[in-house]
């Protein structure tokens, strides 16, 4: 009984090496990418922006605050886009993302039938959040905030599927913009929606 308690020990610690190294890979490339761009800066100026711009009574500085928005809007997507261009290069055999709730070490090489291609999906976010910030479906600047926000909240996500797990990715998705997983798929432009899931296999 002790021995097989041994084994097991040895067996956990194992797995515990195995995911901390492969999760560090992970980030590490991915870091590796977007480390070169101002996403994650732009990102937080546009989601502050955008709380400052709701809050805001005046309609005149209401209305200077959303131009201005506009620009660092401009500048995501074309930074992000580059981003995405820059990550195409990384090989199908480190971009794949297992779709298993939990990480498990080589998941993603052992059951490729059940991942789905990190590059793609960065190319459908990509496509969703230059689709929000033209605003071609006409929102009005509070409806288009929304939208936009939800865009960028669910690649965030996906960054975070891609360094750790699902599991893990929805709950900082949850503590950090108070927002369910779900919640967010509903709240993306319907084009992002019906693209993602189909990029990640659902």
């Amino acid at each position: 009984m002790e021995i097989f308690v041994l084994l097991l020990m040895l067996a956990a610690f194992a797995t515990y090496q195995l995911k901390s190294k492969a999760q560090a890979r992970r980030i590490a490339l991915l870091g590796s990418h977007l480390g070169k761009y101002q996403v994650e800066k732009l990102m937080e100026s546009l989601t502050e922006g955008y709380l400052r711009a709701l809050g805001e009574k005046d309609p005149e500085r209401q209305s200077q605050i959303w131009n201005m928005l506009a620009s660092s809007e401009v500048q995501l997507c074309e930074q992000f886009e580059r981003f995405v261009a820059d990550f195409s290069s990384v090989d199908e055999g480190d971009a794949r993302v297992s779709r298993l709730p939990v990480f498990l070490p080589e998941a993603d090489r052992f059951f490729p039938a059940n991942t789905f291609d990190m590059r793609q999906a960065l190319a459908v976010h990509a496509q969703g959040i230059n689709r929000v910030a033209k605003n071609a479906a006409g929102r009005s600047p509070r409806d288009k905030a929304y939208t936009l926000s939800a865009e960028l909240f669910l690649m965030q996500h996906t960054c975070h599927w891609y360094c750790r797990s699902k599991a893990v990715a929805s709950a900082r998705t949850l503590a950090r913009h108070q927002t369910p997983y779900q919640q967010l798929l509903q709240a993306v432009d319907p084009d992002t929606r019906q693209a993602y899931l189909a990029a990640i296999g659902r």
